[in-house]
């Protein structure tokens, strides 16, 4: 979503790096190509110029200009302030805004937002996060009485999710369903009520009634807006008009893996004074997160997202799975199942741009695979090969020989470069394990590239810098065997 954005702040934090030292036209000049930048995005007038006057009166004092790496100084400066913009300046901003439902249960939660936002399976969704992450008991109800079988897609939902709905009565109003809902879900103890209401225009004066009226009903903890990414700074539109009829807690932004320009994310929070509390990141139903500003920040400038790259490894990935492949690659047993697990292990946490996009320092190399038509249909076509092969093959990939290649290209649908690709790639790998073996395992490699203070850390440092070992140039190290040299390199 923000890659436009962070490709241009990118070109001019590299040009301010690349200076020794820097004067206040120098820094001045960054700004109006960074106030450009955030325009581009679609980032709202009144918000591009404030961050800019922020940074500006920042970067251009004595302490940033006579510092050793100014360069370096004018980039922090700049992540902070968009730190703030996306997260506001309130203690422990810089992580996600959490719900309040710290309340007498039920807990109400109402969905408001435009026709068409997402908020129907934003409700599901953040049903299924409180259900599954926290343990919460929660009861749904559609309050979409306008929009044909918009309560049977509610009840649809839940039963995906698994989450009880509230049973449809053709023809009850809103504020009748809401007081239903309320008596239910104290009768059945639950913990959230989630209200997902009739989605509505801008001018609709009647539906904007209604929704102020199942407010006062309901009372809700939280009333989140639900704003399509998509929308741009119109989005900024629509919070102020809803923001001006009920009190927002909020916001819920959707699309955002889509190709917007990020202006709506990066408007909003200044603009209703509200935080951005989930951010929807695909059409699956666990595809939701919780929105951290400095998480968001540093994917914008580059600076990759290891944490949440944990997170989502720790939640696809099984345990004990990955522990016996881990054992089978040390005894040499790494076979075209272990590599299967592996692609579809990658596949599972967003694919070869997602996992990109959240390594630090990987924009250009997501840019160059993208350029060079690398991209995650690659996965899909290994998938595919491996699973033309026999189980025996699988096993043995050097069975393999010239007619059997024919065979499983015809059957997945590749060429017999491909599966020869695919065969090299698997040698590689397990040349590459054979190698750790004779060093140790794990950790007699951890010690050799960190000095004995675990991979990349300790004494030794960081592979290739002073004190560690020298470097191939793409962060290996020369004292490595071949084989698992050549791995590195072509990895």
């Amino acid at each position: 979503m923000f890659d436009t954005l962070s490709g241009n702040l990118g070109s001019v934090f590299d040009r301010l790096r690349g200076r020794g030292a820097l004067s206040e036209a120098d820094v001045r000049e960054a700004m109006r190509e960074i106030r450009v930048a955030l325009l581009e995005a679609d980032v709202a007038l009144p918000v591009a110029r404030d961050f800019i006057n922020r940074v500006t009166e920042k970067a251009v004092g004595a302490a940033v200009l006579k510092s050793v790496k100014p360069g370096q100084q004018v980039v922090k400066i700049v992540n902070d302030e968009l730190v703030a913009m996306l997260g506001g300046d309130d203690a422990g901003a810089a992580d996600a805004a959490p719900l309040n439902l710290d309340v007498r249960p039920p807990a109400v939660v109402m969905m408001v937002g435009l026709q068409g936002s997402g908020k129907t399976t934003s409700t599901a969704k953040i049903g299924k996060l409180l259900k599954e992450k926290q343990g919460k008991k929660v009861l749904m109800a559609s309050l979409d009485v306008n929009r044909p079988a918009a309560q049977e897609q509610l009840k649809v939902l839940g039963e995906q999710v698994q989450i009880a709905t509230l049973p449809i009565i053709p023809g009850q109003q809103p504020v009748d369903i809401a007081r239903r809902a309320l008596e239910a879900a104290r009768l059945q103890n639950v913990d959230v009520l989630m209200l997902d209401t009739a989605g509505r225009l801008h001018v609709d004066a009647a539906l904007m009634a209604e929704m102020k009226a199942v407010a006062a009903v309901a009372t809700p903890a939280e009333v989140l807006l639900v704003v399509d990414a998509l929308t741009g700074q119109d989005a900024v539109n629509v919070a102020q008009n809803f923001s001006d009829e009920v009190p927002l807690t909020g916001v819920v932004l959707t699309r955002m893996d889509g190709d917007a320009r990020g202006g709506a994310a990066l408007s909003m929070r200044a603009v209703t004074g509200k935080p951005i509390k989930f951010a929807g990141t695909g059409e699956k139903l666990d595809a939701i997160e919780r929105f951290h500003p400095a998480r968001v920040a540093d994917r914008i400038l580059g600076m990759g997202d290891v944490v949440s790259l944990v997170e989502r490894a720790a939640e696809v990935i099984d345990k004990e799975e990955a522990e016996k492949a881990a054992q089978r690659m040390m005894k040499g047993q790494f076979d075209m199942n272990d590599l299967r697990m592996q692609l579809n292990q990658m596949q599972k946490m967003g694919g070869l741009g997602m996992l990109a996009g959240m390594m630090p320092g990987m924009k250009k190399a997501k840019a160059a695979m993208e350029a060079s038509g690398v991209n995650d249909k690659v996965l899909v076509h290994m998938d595919a090969i491996i699973g033309s092969m026999t189980p025996k093959e699988r096993a043995r990939p050097e069975l393999l020989n010239a007619k059997r290649k024919k065979r499983v290209a015809a059957g997945s649908g590749t060429s017999v470069q491909d599966v020869n690709k695919l065969l090299k790639m698997h040698q590689e790998m397990g040349r590459a394990m054979k190698q750790i073996r004779k060093m140790g395992g794990i950790k007699g490699l951890a010690s050799l590239l960190g000095g004995g203070g675990g991979l990349g850390a300790g004494a030794g440092g960081i592979p290739g810098s002073a004190g560690g070992l020298p470097s191939l140039g793409n962060g290996s190290p020369a004292s490595l065997p071949p084989e698992l040299q050549n791995f590195l390199k072509n990895k």
